[in-house]
């Protein structure tokens, strides 16, 4: 493995404390998984991440600690970065719903961010095993490429519920359909360009709707159930917070977005993950799949400004040393850039675009001085307050040491690092 030609004090600590993992393979044994059990100790929720999606290697790595997670330590839900709203089918599925190859036609209109393995895997796990694995989308709908998979059954549930009310819940519908697209890189810049006045109109019945849910949950429950409420009254949020990103991120393009203005997304995300730990089975297990910059404890940051709060931190906060993040990185490779494209199916294309040597002073680097191959290791060890022996300068030097591709300090921000010394692109997509 090439080193970066910068020699980083973390490089030697790497060496003495990084634990060297054995395969890159869906079906190798688990055994040298091990090390995992002492880095999420007694957590409800862990956390995989990767720098980047569509990753082979990333792939493999989550649903190999997937399996790891449910067969040895008791784990029985997978999180995923995946509409709330549609992950209700998709955990159907899993526990034995439909047929085998019902499941595509689940996923046609999604993303293809590496659901479609782990789902096969539970739905074979569950067919011989109790308790089973359950599924659960936390996202905003259609990762805010549209609000319909969040209206369509709030409007389903008015039908039967409140009648009088489904009116605003249709006009609702009406004007995100004028938008809607396979992803938010396709439905944002599409609703910048609606009126003004179709904007408002639409930000405020959601409004009205939300409130209206909140105001009367005792009449809404008193005919129907509480769990049909529940649902419903989560769903509408994401489309409330779906509609809050568009605003928020066409005044970030426009250079007049407020600081952190992009978090509604990642604390829809936090509440969804604490919406399902609340209503599975008590003390139940989570593993949470998603990209690092979601999973991170701490804020997100471009060129020096603080864009938003992650997922991560809100739930650092909720659930304190209950909740684990492990990010997943690289140091040779390609990874998937993204450049916008509307006239594709997702609003981008993904070129393979080869890894640029890690900035010196990165834990990348220190992987790459380290000439480490697959490998893991506890940032716990290295935080000031755990051992003298960490090869870093005290104080800012510690906090410094960030990540190549993330640019967060991450003693900080992440638990544990998993590194892959390669990274490739997934060569299958279909997102034209």
């Amino acid at each position: 493995m090439p080193s970066s030609s910068h020699h980083s004090p973390f490089a030697d600590w790497l060496r003495a404390h990084a634990v060297p993992l054995t395969h890159v393979d869906r079906e190798a044994p688990l055994d040298d998984l091990e090390p995992l059990r002492a880095i999420i100790g007694e957590a409800r929720v862990v956390a995989i991440g990767e720098n980047s999606h569509f990753i082979n290697e990333f792939a493999v790595m989550r649903e190999r600690i997937l399996r790891f997670l449910v067969e040895r330590c008791g784990f029985t839900v997978l999180a995923f970065e995946y509409g709330f709203s549609e992950g209700f089918p998709l955990d159907a599925w899993a526990q034995g719903e439909g047929t085998d190859d019902a499941l595509s036609a689940h996923l046609a209109g999604a993303i293809p961010v590496g659901v479609d393995k782990p789902l096969r895997w539970m739905r074979r796990h569950n067919r011989t095993n109790s308790p089973p694995v359950r599924f659960a989308g936390i996202d905003i709908p259609a990762a805010g490429g549209s609000l319909l998979p969040a209206l369509t059954p709030v409007a389903d549930y008015l039908r039967h519920i409140d009648p009088e009310t489904l009116p605003a819940v249709q006009a609702a519908m009406r004007i995100a359909e004028s938008f809607a697209g396979g992803s938010g890189a396709v439905a944002a810049p599409a609703w910048a360009r609606l009126a003004t006045t179709e904007q408002d109109a639409l930000s405020a019945i959601l409004t009205r709707l939300l409130i209206r849910f909140r105001s009367v949950e005792p009449l809404y429950v008193s005919r129907g159930d509480q769990h049909s409420y529940d649902i419903a009254v989560r769903r509408l949020e994401g489309a409330c917070h779906a509609d809050y990103t568009f605003r928020a991120m066409a005044d970030l393009f426009a250079g007049k977005g407020l600081t952190a203005d992009t978090s509604a997304r990642d604390v829809y995300m936090a509440g969804s993950v604490l919406w399902h730990l609340e209503r599975f089975e008590p003390r139940s297990r989570v593993v949470l799949a998603a990209h690092n910059a979601h999973i991170q404890k701490t804020p997100v940051s471009f060129n020096g400004h603080l864009t938003g709060l992650p997922m991560g931190q809100h739930l650092h906060r909720a659930l304190g040393d209950e909740y684990v993040a492990l990010g997943l990185t690289s140091t040779i490779g390609h990874t998937a850039d993204m450049p916008r494209d509307e006239n594709t199916r997702f609003g981008f294309t993904i070129d393979a675009t080869a890894l640029k040597p890690p900035e010196p002073g990165s834990i990348e680097a220190g992987f790459a001085d380290a000439e480490l191959g697959l490998s893991i290791v506890d940032l716990h060890q290295a935080r000031p307050e755990a051992h003298d022996d960490a090869g870093l300068a005290p104080g800012p030097d510690r906090i410094r040491l960030q990540s190549a591709y993330l640019h967060t300090p991450v003693l900080d921000a992440f638990d544990a690092i998993l590194h892959t010394p390669t990274s490739t692109v997934a060569n299958h997509l279909e997102i034209m």
